[in-house]
């Protein structure tokens, strides 16, 4: 069943610190056009400051995920993305006034009731899925992390962590389906080492951290001078270890807490990937560094799958939407020099059209006699012809016209041609036919591989 895409009904506000500047910061989530995608907005730097959630555009992941984009930067991203991505967000703009998210409590449990309140919408797109079709396993060596996408009908996430420590051994969290994530996932908070948290208080970081935004465990002895200043940083009457080695700041939501909300974390890092995902992705001792370049693994797979689907499927049973003595009569040109032997599809915007190469082409006599090459020039002669076929196709006695060059750019040869092979153009529009000029982008195939890329430019007249 085809989904919709959505968006959020109206603009809602989250306040509050920013973890490591310590300033009040006010993100904003707005409503978004179908198709937009989801990106951020630096509204202190003024009104097209914007910066697109996009892997690509990664700049730091030591303590949470930071993107920028031409000097604009914002951190810690991935609680709000997770909170969009488990409630079937695809459109929003995410202003904030400050360079990073507040963290709240350290969660995306407020994130998520902000999005309750504001209610969400279908829109008229249906929603662009990347489909795992096909394992896809990723190792991070440095980090020891494995993340391995698996086919799935829905977005299902496992993750297993293991810090090798008294206090926080080997977990494991799943999560089913985005129904469980306002429930079982968006409320888990992050968390942290003692020792982590003393080496950020020495280096004047986590100015904005509170002992209610992370779980922090104790793995090693403190002494009550330590526990005592930590109260006084952070501004509490005392602070105590707990027996199972958590400070007394907070309790647990679920015995797995830290298990899920690494959940969580690869949930928000994919979100950068660009497309919901459809697919059974499980981490194992996943983090922030892991997670963004198995982000950027799925977007790779998200282009070749894209160029995949853009290849046109060629039937040589099915009867031609133009044969050859049609084509003859639509276009000028006669053999050895008509190059388009059918065509297959033509639509208002792309044309579809197919060149067999036999041996016996004239050409071939004289071109690499020894090793048979098509000529690229001829490649690209075939091309134009498809797409004066386009450009004929709207007007009513295409006979009385003929197709003149005005420009070719961008032109890139990616494999031979040789006899034997079938030529499969398709050729579509750049921009709409204006005064008979025509701008299309031409690709040729070889059964599934490009063999030929380019722009042309043509304009048709009457004779």
């Amino acid at each position: 069943m085809n989904e919709k895409q959505k968006t959020i009904k109206q603009a809602v506000t989250v306040t509050g610190v920013g973890l490591h500047t310590g300033k009040n910061v006010h993100l904003t989530i707005h409503p978004a056009p179908e198709n937009t995608g989801i990106r951020f907005w630096r509204s202190d730097l003024g009104d097209e400051a914007f910066v697109e959630a996009d892997a690509n555009l990664v700049v730091d992941t030591s303590r949470g995920t930071t993107i920028e984009k031409e000097g604009m930067r914002i951190a810690t991203v991935e609680h709000v993305l997770a909170a969009l991505t488990g409630n079937g967000i695809d459109n929003a703009t995410i202003e904030v006034d400050c360079p990073e998210t507040p963290i709240l409590d350290g969660s995306s449990k407020i994130y998520v009731e902000a999005i309750e309140k504001a209610g969400t919408v279908e829109q008229e797109a249906f929603k662009n899925y990347f489909e795992v079709r096909e394992p896809i396993r990723f190792y991070h060596e440095e980090k020891d992390c494995e993340i391995i996408a698996l086919p799935s009908d829905q977005f299902r996430v496992t993750c297993m962590i293991d810090y090798e420590s008294k206090v926080l051994g080997h977990q494991y969290a799943t999560m089913n389906s985005t129904s469980e994530f306002n429930e079982e996932i968006a409320k888990c908070r992050t968390f942290v080492f003692l020792h982590e948290l003393e080496y950020l208080l020495n280096q004047n970081l986590i100015r904005g951290g509170d002992l209610s935004n992370a779980i922090v465990f104790v793995d090693k002895p403190v002494s009550q001078q330590e526990l005592d200043r930590l109260a006084g940083v952070f501004n509490k009457p005392t602070v105590a270890v707990r027996q199972e080695g958590i400070l007394n700041n907070l309790e647990l939501a679920f015995p797995n807490e830290p298990a899920r909300h690494k959940l969580l974390d690869v949930m928000g890092d994919l979100t950068l990937a660009g497309k919901p995902i459809k697919g059974h992705i499980i981490a194992t001792k996943p983090g922030h560094a892991s997670n963004v370049l198995f982000a950027k693994q799925i977007k790779k797979h998200i282009r070749i799958q894209l160029e995949q689907e853009q290849i046109p499927v060629y039937d040589p049973d099915a009867t031609p939407l133009y044969d050859i003595n049609e084509i003859k009569r639509m276009l000028p040109h006669r053999p050895p020099f008509l190059l388009v032997d059918k065509v297959i599809e033509v639509t208002d915007s792309s044309v579809v059209a197919v060149k067999n190469v036999s041996m016996n082409e004239p050409f071939f006599i004289g071109h690499f006699p020894d090793e048979p090459l098509m000529p690229g020039v001829l490649q690209i002669e075939a091309m134009a012809q498809a797409g004066g076929i386009l450009v004929l196709s709207t007007v009513d006695d295409p006979g009385n016209y003929n197709t003149y060059f005005l420009k070719i750019d961008n032109v890139r040869f990616k494999q031979k041609v040789v006899p034997g092979d079938t030529l499969v153009f398709k050729l579509t529009l750049i921009s709409p036919v204006r005064r008979g000029i025509c701008h299309m982008k031409g690709v040729a195939y070889v059964g599934r591989k490009v063999v030929l890329e380019a722009e042309l430019m043509a304009q048709i007249s009457k004779k």
